[in-house]
């Protein structure tokens, strides 16, 4: 295999699991931190291949043209829009927990609970600045 195949072939497996990955979103629940970051790790991954692979190949091939359509169709206007709407979501809803447990008598349980969702809090608010960093990506592009 030339480096271009081989190239080629990872290229079409990374490309593969972004799209598996996209479509194993679930947007009517909490998305997890994990699944977010896992996502545009893999966009950045692919969208670096693409232009890898655009220097390397004297021709345009249909899958690096599918996967370039499917970031900037699919997931740049779609998905990643909802995804900003999901953690401002879950922001908002930790926000209002939190301003509801305003007890003069807070048991330990509370305490705990109250602080388990400040942590949660905290992981959401960095990880919609680690998505929002996509944001200026996409506007230089």
């Amino acid at each position: 295999m030339s480096l271009p195949n081989d190239l080629l072939g990872l290229f079409t497996s990374e490309s593969n699991k972004l799209e598996n990955l996209v479509n194993a979103m679930n947007f009517d629940t909490e998305l997890p931190v994990n699944q977010i970051v896992e996502v545009y790790y893999q966009i950045t991954n692919v969208s670096s291949m693409i232009t890898i692979m655009k220097q390397q190949l004297d021709e345009t091939n249909g899958k690096i043209l599918y996967a370039e359509k499917f970031i900037s169709e699919n997931f740049n206007s779609i998905i990643h829009p909802k995804i900003i709407q999901n953690i401002t979501n879950s922001i908002s809803d930790i926000t209002n927990n939190l301003q509801s447990l305003n007890f003069e008598q807070k048991s330990t349980e509370i305490i705990e609970n109250e602080a388990k969702l400040y942590e949660k809090l905290r992981e959401i608010m960095s990880t919609k600045e680690f998505v929002k960093q996509y944001d200026v990506g996409i506007s230089h592009d």
